[in-house]
Parts: C-alpha cells; structure tokens; sequence
C-alpha cells in the first residue's frame, strides 16, 4: 500500500506544469484540484475519490492519465 502522503505527491507532480492540491477529505476520500497557479483558473475538480484502488505507483499513474485525458478532451463533467 502507498501511504496517503505519498500518492498525494505523485498525483500533484502528474500535471505539471499545472499546479495539483491531492488534499484527505474528513472521510478518508480525496479532493484533487488542478490549477492555473498565474491565473487561478480551475481546470478540474475532482471531490471523493477512492484510494482503495490506488495500491501502487501504477495505479496512481493511470489515475493522472485518465483525469488528463478528461481535461484535454475538455470534459466539463470534470472540471470546476
């Protein structure tokens, strides 16, 4: 199992250049933004994923890929 902390630095360092806050919601789920850092606009939101799944660095590594296709295709069900 990777610990919290660390999934949370992996994800954050998926999208560069952007900025990422990965930040533990109450209920143990995750609360991921990615951000224009200059201009503060939010290109997605994501509240309540499930860590269960994301047991290994590959795991977290197609969880980046697939939120960073939904933000290229411009899915607005994901963004903020």
């Amino acid at each position: 199992m990777v610990p919290i902390s660390v999934l949370c630095s992996i994800v954050e360092s998926g999208f560069q250049p952007l900025s990422c806050d990965c930040t533990v919601s109450p209920s143990g789920l995750l609360d991921i933004k990615v951000f224009d850092a200059a201009t503060g606009r939010i290109n997605l939101l994501i509240n309540g994923v499930s860590p269960a799944g994301l047991t290994s660095i590959r795991a977290i590594s197609d969880l980046v890929g697939e939120l960073r296709t939904e933000m290229s295709a411009g899915r607005r069900a994901f963004a903020g």
